[in-house]
């Protein structure tokens, strides 16, 4: 069995990484099985057994096409180099799917396979759906069923409009499965495997602590070296050394009241990207003064999106970067380049908490344990609301500074991880069943 799969932006990466590890273990069990088998009897099984296997191809489109935001995720995630890569490059929302329903279209007409596969809801996703299709493959489609019903996001026409063409729905809650169900989804296209998001998480986690990002940015206390001044990008100048110490008095004063085990000066973290947020001047400039307000709090950690850089300038927001004690009353916000996948994972372990308007990290906070502001206005992940540390704030900059000062007059710093039903590090070997079984009962039929 041929099977392609699809990927074109960072997110995407996290939820495919898990899949190809799963593929390569399914592999290897048939290669063993018909190894044995050929050494026990010439059996009758053994073309049988090497039909079962799954030939996999990986496909990049090429979306994030910038070093950071695709290739070092590549090398973190362990990910194999794409076997094709189409190199579309930036557009606006209907360059960008367009060009990939070409692209991928050619590769379809030439690798001929019998299953596509699509991750998420980036404009890749939906394209590499829609270029299936039309030509009569199946397509699975990867953390199906979420829904925010707000039109206003491209990512939720691609989620919703990828579900309604796709063979095979793997959905990550009931919550999901129920809201393909009221859109009039057979039942049978819908496979409750988890969260696979969940699946990279969990198994780069003992990497990701390793990661020596704390000490680079000098954020752990008592650590003099400097913040090497080229992981700054930031509207005006800011001397990483003093930033450091700005804080170090009063991270030291906190620690005493902590386990002297705690060497990790307080911090938040700070992630912004979405069209609605960073797009309207009105709307980032409230959300930048919010931010400057909590950092009068506590430091805050912004590995800023190049599109938000972009518009920070382009609005000419001027974050007061200077490192002023909390007396003044000033904004401590260290702006810093987009960040690989075991640093950020890193930086959000060790946070206090998170202020973000990504889905995958609703998700990843909930799993460790970290209390996560979410600036939409509606709920993509329910489920983080309901069972995990995800607060949804919206557009709202006076409940954003609210929830933040709640969080950090709150005398608990444990971080309790929660337990989702299938968010076990397990989703990509049952999607593997699924794949594996009804391929097996169409051979049949």
């Amino acid at each position: 069995m041929k099977i392609i799969s699809v990927v074109g932006a960072r997110p995407n990466f996290m939820k495919i990484a898990p899949l190809i590890r799963a593929i390569e273990k399914y592999n290897t069990q048939i290669k063993i099985k018909t190894q044995n088998q050929a050494k026990n009897s010439e059996n009758l099984n053994l073309n049988l057994n090497l039909n079962l296997n799954l030939n996999h191809l990986l496909v990049h489109t090429g979306q994030h096409y910038d070093y950071e935001m695709s290739q070092i995720f590549f090398q973190d995630l362990d990910l194999p180099q794409p076997d094709i890569h189409l190199g579309v490059g930036s557009g606006t929302h209907a360059e960008q799917t367009g060009k990939v329903m070409v692209e991928f279209e050619k590769v379809l007409f030439q690798e001929k396979p019998d299953l596509v596969i699509v991750v998420g809801d980036v404009n890749s996703t939906l394209a590499a759906a829609l270029a299936a299709v039309k030509l009569h493959i199946p397509v699975a489609h990867i953390e199906a069923g979420l829904r925010c019903y707000d039109w206003a996001m491209p990512e939720e026409i691609n989620r919703l409009l990828t579900d309604h063409i796709s063979d095979y729905l793997f959905t990550t809650s009931e919550y999901d499965d129920d809201n393909l169900k009221r859109e009039g989804i057979s039942g049978e296209k819908i496979f409750c495997v988890g969260n696979i998001m969940v699946d990279s998480l969990l198994f780069n986690k003992p990497m990701a602590e390793k990661s020596d990002i704390l000490e680079r940015l000098g954020l752990v206390t008592n650590h003099q070296s400097p913040i090497p001044p080229h992981v700054i990008a930031v509207s005006r100048s800011c001397e990483p050394k003093a930033w450091q110490e700005a804080w170090q008095s009063e991270s030291e004063s906190e620690s005493e009241s902590q386990s002297q085990s705690q060497p990790v000066t307080p911090y938040a973290l700070l992630t912004l990207h979405r069209a609605s947020n960073v797009d309207n001047e009105q709307s980032l400039t409230r959300i930048m003064a919010a931010v400057n307000q909590v950092a009068q709090r506590i430091p805050i950690v912004f590995p800023a999106h190049p599109r938000t850089q972009k518009k920070l300038k382009e609005f000419n927001l001027h974050l007061d970067l200077t490192p002023q004690s909390k007396s003044q009353s000033q904004s401590n916000v260290l702006i810093i380049p987009p960040l690989g996948y075991l640093d950020f994972l890193n930086l959000e372990m060790n946070s206090r908490f998170v202020i973000t308007d990504s889905g995958g990290i609703q998700v990843e906070t909930t799993v460790l344990g970290i209390p996560c502001l979410t600036m939409l206005d509606s709920p993509v992940w329910p489920i983080t609301h309901k069972q995990g540390t995800n607060i949804l704030v919206g557009s709202d900059s006076r409940k954003l500074t609210n929830e933040a000062f709640k969080i950090l007059n709150s005398n608990s710093n444990s971080k309790s991880e929660s337990k989702i039903e299938l968010w076990d590090g397990k989703t990509a070997e049952r999607i593997v069943e699924v794949i594996k079984t009804q391929s097996q009962s169409k051979s049949e039929s």
